[in-house]
């Protein structure tokens, strides 16, 4: 049965302009992008074999432009429409945090320290500078190292604060191993790091340990 003879309410379109885009699941929402399906499937059959292949959406969508090329159904047009919406998404986020806005909460600064080092097969420790307001100042990637670790030093983070005066501080640094769970060494720097940066008077809010899945924060779990 193709999508145009569904009842109306199971349509992609029809649910995403209803509901939202939240109701759609991942097939969903990446049938939208094909179009149409390969021969004898709808787009939906379609994108639910890709996502089984690929082993989810993450993977697919962490393939390059030219890789996507390369998977059944997609093609270069295809391709080319999956790269650029995941592009406006990350433009979207960062454009939030642009000087003068104001973070809205933790969430979403561990989307773009997720965004900026998820993809990355090296470790690197990064920071996020902010006012008194919360509002974005810089950020900056500050060490990096192998996938076995970054040696962090804790004077590099205060003086880069101090260029930007800076009133808090948001660390973030990736797993490339994709195991988000902080490491006793990943404790013992932040809790270094925020001694440091208190003698300038700088707040550290939150570390964000980046692997797969959410992005964790060493705040929630009582580390910071």
């Amino acid at each position: 049965m193709h999508i145009r003879d569904w009842p109306e309410t199971e349509r992609p379109r029809e649910k995403l302009l209803a509901r939202g885009p939240g109701s759609l699941s991942d097939a969903e929402l990446l049938a939208l992008f094909l179009g149409s399906g390969n021969a004898g499937q709808d787009a939906v059959t379609s994108a639910r074999a890709l996502l089984q292949q690929q082993e989810g959406l993450r993977p697919l969508l962490d393939r390059d432009t030219l890789a996507l090329t390369r998977l059944r159904g997609i093609g270069p047009a295809r391709a080319c429409l999956i790269s650029a919406a995941l592009e406006l998404g990350h433009r979207h986020l960062a454009a939030q945090l642009q000087r003068g806005e104001m973070l809205d909460g933790p969430d979403a600064a561990g989307r773009y320290f997720a965004q900026r080092l998820r993809k990355l097969d090296h470790e690197v420790f990064a920071v996020l500078y902010l006012d008194t307001r919360h509002r974005t100042l810089a950020f900056e990637e500050l060490f990096r190292g192998s996938i076995d670790g970054a040696e962090v030093h804790p004077r590099i983070v205060v003086q880069r604060a101090l260029a930007h005066g800076a009133a808090a501080a948001i660390l973030g640094h990736n797993h490339p191993s994709g195991h988000p769970e902080p490491s006793a060494a990943d404790r013992a720097v932040t809790t270094r790091i925020k001694q440091a940066l208190a003698l300038v008077d700088v707040r550290l809010l939150d570390h964000f340990v980046i692997g797969d899945g959410p992005a964790t924060s060493m705040a929630q779990l009582g580390m910071v």
